[in-house]
C-alpha cells in the first residue's frame, strides 16, 4: 500500500500546479476569444457528427485522452441520434474496452520493463492480492492526479485481479461519465435542470473522494 501512496504522492505533486496554471489559462483564453471559439466549435461539431457516434467512442476507447475532455461534448454532439441515456451507454462501453485493453497492455507488455527497472534499484513490482484489491483500487481510482490511463497502467503491473480491477473501476467512472454527459448537453442547450443535475453529481463525487481520502489518511495515521 506505501507504494501506491508514494506514487500516486508523487504524481500529484507537479499535476496539482499545472492543472491550476491549465484552468486558468482555459478561464482567461475562453473569456478573450469566446466569440472565435464558439464559431470554431461550431465547424468541428459539424465535423465529428458528420463522422458518426461510432468513429467517435472508437477514438474513446482506444485514444488515452482524459475522460472529461470526450464526456463533457459527447451529449451535445449525438444525443439527438442516440439519446442521451444512449450517449451514457455508448460512453460506458467505450470506458470498459479501454480499461480492459489497458489493463491487457500493460500487464503483459509494461511488468517486465518495469520489474526490470525496479530490480535493479533494489526494488520488487508489488503484486497485488484478493485480500488488498478492493483497497488498492479505491485508493488509485479515488485519489486526484493519475489520469485514468496511468492508474489502469499501475493496477496492472501489480497484478490486480482483472475481475476486481474492472468492476471497481467501472463503478468509479459511471457517475463522472453520467455527470460530464448531462453538464455539457444542458450548458450548450441552456437546460438549467441538467446543468445542476451534472453538476450536482460531480459536485457530490468531489466531496465523497475528499471524504475518502480524509478516511484513508486517518487511517495511515493510525498505522
Amino acid at each position: 500500500m506505501s507504494f501506491f501512496r508514494a506514487t500516486v504522492s508523487s504524481l500529484l505533486t507537479w499535476r496539482v500546479g499545472a492543472a491550476v496554471l491549465a484552468v486558468a489559462l482555459v478561464v482567461a483564453g475562453g473569456w478573450l476569444f469566446r466569440a472565435e471559439l464558439m464559431a470554431m466549435w461550431g465547424v468541428v461539431s459539424e465535423w465529428i457528427r458528420a463522422a458518426g457516434p461510432l468513429v467517435y467512442f472508437t477514438v474513446m476507447a482506444l485514444v488515452p485522452l482524459p475522460l472529461a475532455w470526450l464526456t463533457v461534448p459527447a451529449g451535445e454532439l449525438f444525443a439527438e441520434q442516440l439519446t442521451l441515456p444512449g450517449v451514457i451507454a455508448a460512453a460506458m462501453a467505450a470506458v470498459v474496452v479501454q480499461l480492459s485493453l489497458s489493463y491487457l497492455v500493460a500487464r503483459h507488455g509494461l511488468r517486465p520493463v518495469a520489474a526490470g527497472w525496479l530490480k535493479k534499484r533494489g526494488y520488487n513490482v508489488p503484486v497485488v492480492t484478493r485480500e488488498n484489491a478492493v483497497s488498492v483500487v479505491l485508493l488509485v481510482r479515488l485519489l486526484p492526479g493519475p489520469p485514468m490511463i496511468l492508474g489502469s497502467c499501475l493496477l496492472a503491473v501489480a497484478e490486480t485481479p482483472f475481475a476486481i480491477y474492472l468492476a471497481l473501476s467501472t463503478l468509479v467512472a459511471l457517475p463522472w461519465v453520467c455527470g460530464g454527459v448531462m453538464l455539457g448537453h444542458g450548458i450548450m442547450n441552456g437546460q438549467f435542470t441538467q446543468v445542476i443535475t451534472g453538476a450536482g453529481v460531480l459536485v457530490a463525487l468531489v466531496i465523497g473522494v475528499r471524504l475518502f481520502r480524509r478516511r484513508k489518511m486517518a487511517q495511515a495515521n493510525g498505522e
